[in-house]
């Protein structure tokens, strides 16, 4: 293998495994309660709606016009509305429906507590697909930037190492509450940031040298439309019904906030002729 791919391998490495850490705050820790879940599922929500709409659909607009960059966006929102009609789901209940069986007997808490467990384990296999598919092109990124040198690489690959650890939360959380299980929580997250090293593999032995930018581009855009159906079909429901509307809002603006900084940031350590 050469040594420059090594390298891009091993700086990829630092950069999707820091999704670990953020999955070890999450373990550390008690599992939260459902207002607090909620909470944070809508701070997760606001993350991949950032991603989705600031980033991926963004970057394809910008670099292949504006209606190619709409086009494969909302083909990626068509493909998973359609795939979505044939995922089995449990249904949302509301929280005071929750505390009116619980009065009713320990039982039919208990039901409803395991309906309750499904559907955020759920959400977190959806939060773990969406930012598997969005640390993909930043391995793409981390390759071609140790291409450039050594110190380029090991800047992008440390401002993604900070930038990928509230992802490693918003992965393991829901996890961690639905399962109970503290090695399944840190398995899904850090597994998700696996995404890094293979967009480095792909890209250097995979891709040929004359795969045309205008579909890589348009792809990334359709994988925006898909994180951006998943979160609003199924995250922003369970935020609303755990936290409440107007909790649940703060806690997404926050949450796109936050990724937005990151974003900016990510962005400076970046060479000028490159993004992600």
């Amino acid at each position: 293998m050469d040594s420059q791919v090594l390298v891009a391998l091993a700086l990829s490495l630092v950069g999707g495994l820091s999704t670990s850490l953020g999955a070890l705050f999450v373990i550390l820790n008690q599992a939260p309660n459902l207002k607090m879940l909620g909470l944070l599922q809508g701070f997760a929500a606001g993350l991949m709606l950032s991603i989705s709409f600031l980033d991926l659909a963004h970057n394809a607009m910008n670099s292949i016009g504006f209606l190619k960059g709409n086009l494969w966006f909302f083909s990626g929102v068509i493909f998973f509305a359609v795939v979505a009609n044939f995922i089995p789901e449990p249904t949302l209940s509301h929280s005071s429906e929750v505390k009116g069986k619980k009065n009713k007997g320990d039982e039919g808490g208990k039901d409803m507590m395991k309906k309750h467990r499904r559907q955020v384990f759920f959400s977190g296999i959806i939060t773990a697909m969406g930012i598997s598919l969005h640390n993909f092109p930043e391995g793409m990124a981390v390759f071609l930037g140790s291409m450039k040198g050594l110190r380029v690489g090991l800047n992008l690959a440390l401002a993604i190492a900070l930038h990928n650890i509230p992802e490693g939360v918003a992965v393991a959380l829901p996890v961690y509450f639905a399962t109970q299980s503290k090695w399944q929580a840190f398995k899904l997250a850090t597994l998700s940031g696996f995404a890094e090293p293979l967009g480095v593999v792909i890209v250097a032995y995979l891709f040929p040298s004359s795969l045309s930018p205008e579909i890589l581009e348009g792809l990334l855009g359709s994988v925006g439309g898909v994180m951006a159906f998943l979160t609003l079909h199924e995250m922003l429901p369970l935020a609303f019904d755990y936290a409440g509307q107007k909790q649940a809002v703060k806690a997404v603006f926050f949450g796109m906030a936050f990724m937005s900084a990151s974003l900016y940031f990510l962005e400076l350590s970046l060479p000028k002729d490159m993004s992600l």
